[in-house]
């Protein structure tokens, strides 16, 4: 199984995947979470930020998913670029998929800019960013939304995750 949260930066992609996977974790010892920023550090920083290099990132992802869920994990991937190409390729090719959609403002996402990501787009110091100058593709059919403008506490909407997923429901009690 799969599960591909994404959002726009700052939305709490990975808080929520770690919530989950906190979780999670006890109860399906074969639960791997692939993080978007954690996997590009992994293999050195190699891609720039410019939309091709987004969707090869995208790729590399989509391929550690599925190795891993042949393999019997159940993945957990947070990333924040999609395009409706790369979603229906995700549903074409994962046996068991379940997308999670992020849904933030862009007032709550400039609020958020942990990254800072938005104040220097904002400036001219900063380009190729998602939902400024490349263009946000918002998920046409995902399985669950959550608002993250309502700044639900990452705990219950983790729970909330594993409830809506029956297979999961059924192995962790909560």
């Amino acid at each position: 199984m799969v599960i591909w949260v994404t959002g726009l930066s700052g939305a709490g992609k990975t808080t929520l995947c770690k919530a989950f996977w906190d979780l999670a974790k006890p109860h399906l010892p074969a639960l791997v979470l692939l993080d978007g920023d954690e996997v590009r550090e992994a293999f050195g920083h190699n891609l720039s930020y410019k939309e091709e290099d987004r969707i090869l990132q995208v790729r590399r992802l989509q391929s550690m998913a599925q190795l891993l869920s042949r393999q019997g994990c159940i993945v957990v991937v947070g990333v924040l670029y999609n395009n409706p190409e790369l979603l229906r390729w995700n549903r074409e090719n994962f046996d068991d998929y379940y997308e999670v959609y992020l849904d933030a403002s862009i007032n709550f996402i400039i609020e958020q800019d942990v990254k800072g990501l938005y104040a220097a787009a904002k400036k001219g110091k900063e380009s190729n960013v998602v939902g400024v100058d490349i263009e946000w593709h918002i998920p046409v059919r995902p399985d669950l939304v959550f608002n993250a403008d309502l700044r639900e506490k990452p705990n219950k909407m983790a729970q909330q995750l594993i409830r809506n997923i029956p297979i999961l429901a059924r192995k962790i009690k909560i």
